[in-house]
């Protein structure tokens, strides 16, 4: 069985509860922000964020009955991102299936995506828990100061690798992060419990994004759900090629960058480059990295005592590094 097939397995009663509340958060009287919601949201999203709510919740011994609700704001600001994203990438695939904006048309995946953030806020602010609203908004906040990072390093092939770890920081781990403190500060617990899961998050959210770039260079379409090399073909300069550049002689590595920035390289030029990066090391490099930020996620939970939700978070953690899309 493959390691989402386990997690799904395991997980099924929460992830039955999750799509059911985000389903419902989706009614509206305009019918067309109802199709564009499901289509976005009710596929085949890995739905990892409401799961590491719910399990951190449960470590937290927080049993309300508001759970799989308020787990749909983080899913609800991730799907919000994507549809901003694909609009930013005019990207046709999304989720395995045909793109919004794709279908849509790129101003109705926009105003999707600001509905659904709006939909968070709102459900946030039922919580009538101030803390845990900021924290929300900071994140979001955070989310897009990061996409606008990304935005403008885009062709900028001097990108360095901690430029690189900041945008990755700002627009997934955040959010991550925001997840998992979350739920300690709707429980109540003590500020070093909030802290702890702040960080599990941080660095398992790290972890995701280094995988997802490695990805685009060594899934298939197929398994990944979207074009593998798309962040190349758009002009995003992401951890495997910054590392594959560093080991390249001067005059061939400007002789890269002249051709793709320039808009003239062809199928075979991006095949040959893809290529390129899966044979330099750079693949193994990336996955060592993002194995040691799984690890440090893992020790934020050594103060937690051993319970069902703290093995369910680790078995989350795990399945970073081994997913496939």
């Amino acid at each position: 069985m493959d390691p989402y097939s386990l997690i799904l397995t395991h997980n099924r009663k929460h992830l039955t509860r999750i799509n059911e509340e985000l389903g419902r958060a989706l009614s509206s009287r305009v019918s067309l922000i109802e199709d564009i919601g499901s289509h976005s949201l009710l596929g085949h999203g890995k739905r990892l964020r409401p799961l590491l709510f719910v399990h951190c919740c449960h470590l937290c011994q927080y049993e309300g009955e508001d759970i799989y609700r308020l787990s749909s704001i983080f899913e609800y600001i991730h799907t919000a991102s994507l549809l901003h994203d694909d609009v930013l990438d005019n990207a046709d695939v999304r989720r395995k299936k045909p793109s919004a904006n794709h279908l849509w048309g790129n101003h109705a995946a926009v105003l999707e995506g600001d509905f659904l953030c709006l939909k968070s806020s709102s459900i946030a602010l039922g919580t009538n828990n101030l803390p845990f609203l900021k924290r929300v908004i900071e994140a979001a906040t955070q989310m897009t100061e990061g996409q606008i990072m990304e935005l403008t390093y885009t062709h900028n092939w001097n990108t360095t690798p901690d430029e690189y770890m900041e945008i990755i920081t700002s627009k997934t781990a955040v959010l991550m992060s925001a997840v998992c403190a979350c739920s300690a500060i709707l429980s109540g617990s003590e500020p070093e419990v909030e802290e702890s899961l702040s960080r599990f998050g941080l660095n398992l959210g790290i972890a995701f994004q280094l995988i997802d770039d490695l990805l685009d260079y060594t899934s298939s379409q197929e398994e990944f759900g979207k074009p593998v090399g798309k962040d190349l073909r758009e002009g995003k300069i992401t951890l495997p090629l910054i590392y594959t550049l560093a080991r390249l002689q001067r005059l061939e590595r400007d002789r890269l960058e002249g051709l793709f920035r320039n808009g003239h390289a062809g199928k075979k030029d991006y095949r040959e480059l893809i290529t390129l990066v899966n044979n330099d090391g750079a693949i193994e490099q990336i996955r060592d990295k993002a194995r040691s930020y799984v690890d440090e996620a893992a020790l934020s939970l050594d103060p937690f005592p051993d319970s069902a939700p703290k093995r369910n978070l680790l078995e989350l953690n795990r399945y970073i590094i081994d997913r496939t899309y």
